[in-house]
């Protein structure tokens, strides 16, 4: 039916100030953008090959490793993490990483590691995942993790260090975030935040598994 490639990609849903009135990180993207143009997205995009080689201070939970594993012949749970990390740190200039000396850091990641810090997965959660449906210009894999905003290093509130791939950085009060121009499967995953009552590991990750061939809604559960 389609020729298109799949791409993985990885993407981080950032909470802020989760126990009073939940805020989340959303960005627009630009007018030409070949995929979802002017939709305000949470900050992610494609793995790339060199993210396989970066070592993660801190790993992923045990559940969160075997969700990502189950159904999946792509990237490892680590290079998926790293690729989400990556994405939020170029998009918004926000760190999220431990403390740790990186003398060896690659060029693209030296400025991550002259401020002291490597990239870490502690407190980072598999939440969601969705293949873009048949038809789309661009499709990929996206597997959605969330994170609470006090896990990040620095200043929330500058994005000074961002890249122009996002514009009208911004955090959204959550029961205010439906009045943008959101994507259809944005607006899904922000309804599996509802009624959340802690930000942790979930028992099963939702899927929206659109193939050639057929859509389907699972539930990964890898333990």
């Amino acid at each position: 039916m389609t020729d298109t490639p799949i791409r993985s990609a990885s993407t981080l849903i950032i909470l802020r100030n989760f126990a009073s009135r939940p805020q989340v990180l959303m960005g627009q993207r630009g007018s030409k953008a070949a995929f979802m143009p002017n939709k305000f997205v949470f900050p992610g995009g494609a793995v790339d090959t060199a993210d396989s080689a970066i070592r993660l201070a801190q790993p992923l939970t045990d559940r969160c490793h075997a969700n990502l594993q189950q159904d999946s012949t792509g990237p490892a749970p680590e290079t998926l993490a790293v690729a989400a990390i990556r994405e939020l740190w170029e998009e918004t200039g926000l760190m999220l990483g431990a403390l740790e000396a990186w003398p060896d850091a690659p060029e693209d990641w030296a400025d991550f590691a002259k401020a002291g810090f490597r990239p870490s997965a502690a407190n980072m959660y598999f939440f969601f995942r969705a293949i873009t449906p048949p038809g789309a210009p661009r499709r990929f894999d996206a597997r959605f993790f969330l994170v609470n905003a006090d896990q990040l290093s620095g200043d929330l509130d500058d994005f000074s260090n961002a890249s122009d791939e996002l514009s009208h950085l911004q955090w959204v009060c959550l029961d205010e975030v439906r009045s943008l121009n959101l994507p259809f499967i944005t607006s899904v995953v922000l309804g599996e935040l509802v009624g959340m009552t802690e930000i942790g590991a979930p028992n099963s990750v939702p899927f929206f598994k659109n193939q050639d061939e057929e859509s389907l809604f699972l539930r990964l559960q890898g333990l």
